[in-house]
């Protein structure tokens, strides 16, 4: 019988030692006796709090996704520029928790079960327009509507391409010259926006990158 109280440290040692036996994986034919084990508990224990190994994949998605969302709330709070907000965003995709290899791997792995998984889609999708629209958040004030989409639609691919980079450990990258290759796409698409098209700059909102889907 598990202790009374211990549930939200098994579920999280849980979760966490899911996201760790995929990234050494590099896929999710893992375990969950190979899960239990890595958080040292027993599968029964494992069963007990998430039913299936397939439960216990979709909150490690989601404890990703609440993080990174919390990170991106922090840093749009902090930025006290348009620009800023671009860059904010660009830096929380590439922050050191993030862009760690096991990290990166389960990524990608997740992005392969979407092909069989609704849930796990529905999810990615989640992050991808949470992405996007912290992205324009920050872009509309300086080029407009339509060019903020083409934009953000251009850094939040080359974010995702940088990713599978990463993973494929043959020519990795650093986080300081991921970062730049994404500024630089930004600061060279911005500089070519006609002045005429530049909106005036309304106030900022720190709401951005909350959402209700990564419950």
């Amino acid at each position: 019988m598990p202790k009374i109280g211990m549930e939200p440290v098994r579920r999280k040692a849980l979760v966490d030692a899911a996201l760790k036996a995929i990234g050494h994986h590099g896929s999710l034919t893992v375990t969950m006796s190979e899960i239990a084990r890595e958080a040292g508990v027993s599968a029964a224990l494992a069963h007990h709090y998430f039913g299936s190994k397939e439960q216990l994949l979709i909150e490690t998605i989601r404890s990703l996704l609440r993080q990174l969302r919390a990170d991106a709330v922090i840093a749009l709070r902090q930025a006290e520029t348009p620009r800023a907000r671009i860059s904010a965003v660009i830096r929380v995709s590439f922050q050191a928790d993030q862009f760690a290899p096991e990290v990166v791997a389960a990524w990608l792995a997740f992005y392969s079960e979407a092909q069989r998984s609704e849930e796990v889609r529905r999810l990615l999708v989640v992050y991808a327009r949470r992405l996007h629209s912290n992205l324009l958040s920050g872009l509309k004030p300086l080029c407009g509507t339509f060019d903020a989409g083409r934009i953000a639609d251009g850094a939040a691919a080359m974010i995702d391409g940088l990713y599978i980079r990463q993973s494929l450990k043959a020519a990795p990258l650093s986080i300081e010259a991921s970062v730049a290759l994404v500024e630089d796409y930004v600061a060279g698409q911005l500089r070519s926006v006609p002045a005429e098209q530049i909106a005036p700059h309304p106030t900022l909102s720190p709401q951005a990158g909350r959402g209700r889907d990564d419950r």
